[in-house]
């Protein structure tokens, strides 16, 4: 059977192709907007995830950043007493 044959057997059966063509003129548009709102979901979510997790991350560098003044400033003050001690030294030998 080629192609034509099939095509005139089914129309002469009855077959109407419109009903299809309407429902998957229907179909089709609609699942692919279900699936792209179904996509865009779910990116969206990954993002919202992302900025969690990069606001601890800031966070987490900001607390870092106050950790090493304060030891910075802890640092200055046993400099300046290993000073004073070494200059104690000096004086007394």
């Amino acid at each position: 059977m080629t192609g034509t044959h099939l095509t005139a057997t089914l129309a002469s059966s009855g077959t109407s192709y419109t009903p299809i063509g309407v429902l998957a003129a229907i179909f089709v548009p609609l699942c692919a907007a279900v699936a792209v709102s179904l996509w865009s979901y779910f990116r969206l979510q990954r993002h919202r995830a992302d900025a969690v997790a990069m606001a601890s991350y800031r966070k987490l560098a900001e607390e870092a950043v106050a950790n090493m003044t304060e030891l910075r400033a802890e640092m200055a003050k046993l400099s300046e007493h290993v000073s004073a001690v070494e200059q104690l030294m000096r004086d007394v030998g």
